[in-house]
């Protein structure tokens, strides 16, 4: 990566017409000053969650949307997973980050400064997967309560401590269309058991009932752009979307090099991410996201029974 642009700026000196390579040299020199305050720091460890206001501009989110839409990549690798009511929640998901608008976002600088100051490690950052999330007008699904952890826990990740999720929403997220809700605190609880909600994996709702008999229940209302950073034992749902407007967001989840994963095929959960400058979003030349390795359904370790399961209440 640093090469080939110092080989663009190179060409640059001698044909200064081209504009391509001027804007790519200074971007090349740009670090961000994107950073979190101790006090934001203690709010993400105390309620297991950071909203941040005006994460990425109004224009990436635009970006981001179009190429969600346009890209016919996203489409072919969707998967639909069903609520419990039948309705469907579909989502695009893959592993490596790469040359593409989304691959540009989870290794901007920002997002993994961001997320290097959460997570419990000081080893270098690696990105677990980026999933598209789907809800469609009067159709999308929602999501049963549960943990991220939950779903990880298959595959047997060692150190939840040593994960997180980052949602950037693309579009306006309310209750009216669906937003996530999170129980504030929930974190502390540790793993609950989850079993099968759907097609979903859902949380024992024993467990989460008494917690949100016990701690504030938050709806994460959000507009293009804004981010929640949040802990993979955080108990969250969403609702199904009855209005009239999508609502679409990028969830990038990402894992210490120094954490462990035995049952995880692929390899960037411990791949350091290779960071590219917060500018790269809108200003570098992007590739189609068709040559990602997108999940298959069936080979998600998180959607197999392992017997358990059907002892838990999800309902």
């Amino acid at each position: 990566m640093v090469e080939k642009y110092r080989f663009r700026v190179f060409l640059g000196a001698f044909l200064p017409g081209l504009a391509l390579n001027f804007k790519v040299s200074k971007l090349f020199a740009m670090t961000t000053s994107f950073s979190f305050t101790p006090d934001q720091v203690d709010a993400y460890h105390r309620d297991g969650y950071l909203l941040v206001k005006h994460f990425c501009k109004p224009e990436e989110a635009r970006i981001l949307y179009d190429t969600a839409i346009e890209d016919d990549a996203m489409r072919k690798n969707a998967l639909d997973l069903n609520d419990q009511t039948g309705k469907k929640t579909r989502l695009s998901l893959w592993f490596t980050p790469g040359d593409d608008r989304f691959g540009y976002l989870t290794r901007s600088e920002k997002m993994v400064k961001g997320v290097s100051q959460l997570l419990d490690s000081d080893a270098p950052v690696c990105h677990f997967h980026s999933k598209l999330m789907q809800k469609e007008p009067r159709v999308g699904g929602a999501w049963e309560w549960h943990q991220d952890y939950g779903y990880w826990y298959k595959n047997q990740f060692m150190f939840p401590d040593q994960l997180i999720s980052v949602l950037v929403a693309l579009t306006p997220a309310n209750k009216a269309n669906g937003c996530l809700q999170v129980i504030k605190g929930s974190h502390k609880l540790g793993r609950v058991n989850h079993g099968f909600a759907g097609e979903q994996v859902g949380a024992d709702m024993v467990m989460v009932n008494n917690a949100l008999k016990t701690m504030e229940l938050v709806y994460c209302e959000l507009e293009p752009g804004d981010a929640l950073f949040f802990h993979p034992n955080l108990l969250h749902r969403s609702e199904a979307n009855l209005s009239d407007h999508p609502r679409w967001s990028i969830i990038s989840c990402y894992s210490s090099q120094s954490n462990l994963a035995y049952n995880e095929t692929s390899t960037a959960w411990n791949t350091p991410v290779s960071i590219v400058p917060d500018e790269a979003i809108m200003g570098w030349e992007a590739k189609s996201l068709s040559e990602a390795d997108f999940l298959k359904k069936e080979n998600d370790p998180a959607l197999k029974e392992t017997g358990w399961e059907k002892s838990v209440q999800v309902k």
